[in-house]
């Protein structure tokens, strides 16, 4: 009937209003035709958005005590895997030419955004404390000797050779060989005493699942150290500044 088409149409009407809203909703692209020209002219766009260019939102992967990492169909049929929340990985120690699965304890430094560092969110070129108990363990049985010996006023509280264990002669002299003019670098070394390594994610969490890096050394540890170091210093100033004016 009339009463009963003139209802419908209400109904369509009220519904096409609630979902207004969802008709221009625009996706994630990556695509560069919103861009201007290398003249600095504007691109008109010539033509519509690509599968191939549209983008995902970001993983944010967190540091956390579980691991959650999730597949992602892609274009093509490959799986990415996206890693939500991660507490390990594996790190290697470049002059030791070793690598070993270390937990992360903590994110220490982020060049791109304090926020990231705040809310511990792992991504590549991330610095992170790592447990060194993995290394210190694999130097104990490669050197035979114990690095992070605490200092007492610039003397070690315990000798570093570990004498408790029963060698043959062969595998004394593979010892003495190794250690032989070997020497750990002294910025590495007061890192194995607090039971914390930095160290730097190459690896891209939302990509492939993993935080994967190598432990910082030499003047590239230095960097950022003093980097860390000035960080820190800015934030007591500011909070000094603001208890002050309060």
């Amino acid at each position: 009937t009339k009463e009963e088409k003139e209802e419908r149409k209400k109904k369509v009407h009220q519904h096409d209003t609630k979902n207004h809203h969802h008709q221009y909703t625009m996706g994630i692209s990556r695509d560069s035709l919103h861009k201007r020209r290398a003249t600095g002219g504007k691109l008109k766009p010539w033509r519509k958005a690509r599968k191939h260019e549209l983008g995902r939102q970001p993983a944010n992967t967190k540091l956390a005590a579980s691991k959650d990492v999730r597949q992602v169909r892609c274009r093509g049929g490959n799986i990415k895997f996206r890693a939500l929340r991660l507490s390990d990985g594996n790190f290697s120690w470049g002059s030791e030419n070793v690598t070993r699965k270390a937990r992360i304890v903590d994110v220490v430094y982020n060049a791109t955004n304090n926020e990231l560092l705040r809310t511990k969110t792992l991504v590549k070129s991330a610095v992170v404390a790592v447990d060194a108990a993995p290394f210190r363990a694999w130097y104990a049985q490669h050197y035979g000797k114990k690095i992070g010996v605490k200092e007492r006023a610039g003397q070690l509280t315990e000798s570093e050779d570990i004498n408790d264990v029963k060698r043959s002669k062969n595998v004394q002299s593979k010892l003495d060989g190794r250690n032989k003019g070997h020497e750990v670098k002294k910025n590495v070394k007061s890192q194995f005493q607090s039971g914390r390594l930095f160290a730097l994610i190459t690896s891209r969490p939302g990509q492939c699942g993993r935080a994967d890096g190598y432990i910082l050394e030499g003047k590239e540890l230095d960097f950022y150290v003093k980097k860390m170091q000035k960080k820190k210093h800015a934030a007591a100033e500011a909070a000094a500044a603001k208890a002050s004016g309060a």
